[in-house]
């Protein structure tokens, strides 16, 4: 009976997730829009305002996509792995805003006519950034000197899946969905953090080195956001016996 149950729970919540991505989808698109026609872009770095292929704007836009859509698979894979209400409401809101963050990025790279890969390593871009403080951050807590290590071609290297500093491995997204419960919920809470601490460092970086102040807005929104995740994760591990 209860088989049966949960099979018509899930299908149940088809139509509504399909309902809930088309909407963020559409919102993707408008937003970008919005935000492209109203933004200062006199900084851009072409002659036309436009980025370039090789510059941080759009090193930020393809690498952070790629660190987002991680997160997004993340909070899909607990979802299912567990009936607990507060990981699950944190789960949908860091893929719902993950998913639309990577929209709007993949939106700039497309109004650019720039390609949404590169063959240069990830984080390439960001070869320039400081390891000490970066401009426009004050009031911010200060870069992950070890994370900044690992990017711009430093020490970090590929492996199994996990592409920039932060994310996780094929064998670690492997165990969460073989995980269930409170199991479940602690892994995820762990891998989320260190991707989130990831993602700041990259956030922090476009920061400093990206000109164009839409996406540097947005960059400064994902510091924050982020950081502020990473205080109620850690509250969260501590209310089940853990730590990240």
């Amino acid at each position: 009976m209860s088989d049966g149950t949960t099979a018509v729970g899930r299908a149940s919540r088809q139509p509504l997730v399909a309902g809930i991505a088309a909407a963020l989808a559409l919102l993707t698109l408008v937003t970008v829009a919005v935000l492209w026609l109203t933004s200062d872009r006199s900084e851009g770095t072409t002659d036309t305002g436009t980025p370039k292929d090789t510059s941080a704007e759009a090193g930020f836009a393809r690498d952070m996509s790629v660190h987002h859509q991680q997160a997004v698979e993340m909070s899909f894979i607990v979802r299912d792995r567990t009936t607990d209400d507060e990981v699950r409401r944190l789960a949908f809101d860091i893929a719902s805003t993950q998913a639309t963050q990577a929209g709007m990025l993949q939106g700039w790279l497309d109004m650019w006519g720039l390609d949404k890969t590169s063959e240069d390593p990830p984080m390439t871009w960001m070869k320039n950034a400081s390891s000490d403080g970066m401009d426009g951050m004050e009031g911010m807590e200060g870069m992950d000197h070890g994370s900044m290590k690992g990017m711009g071609g430093g020490a970090y290297k590929p492996h199994d899946g996990s592409l920039m500093p932060g994310m996780a491995t094929n064998t670690q997204l492997d165990e969460l969905r073989k995980a269930k419960g409170k199991a479940a919920e602690v892994l995820y809470l762990k891998l989320m953090t260190a991707h989130h601490k990831g993602g700041v460092d990259m956030a922090k970086g476009a920061v400093e080195l990206v000109k164009d102040s839409t996406e540097k807005h947005l960059a400064r929104t994902m510091v924050q956001g982020q950081q502020s995740e990473i205080q109620l994760m850690a509250d969260m591990l501590k209310a089940r016996g853990a730590s990240a």
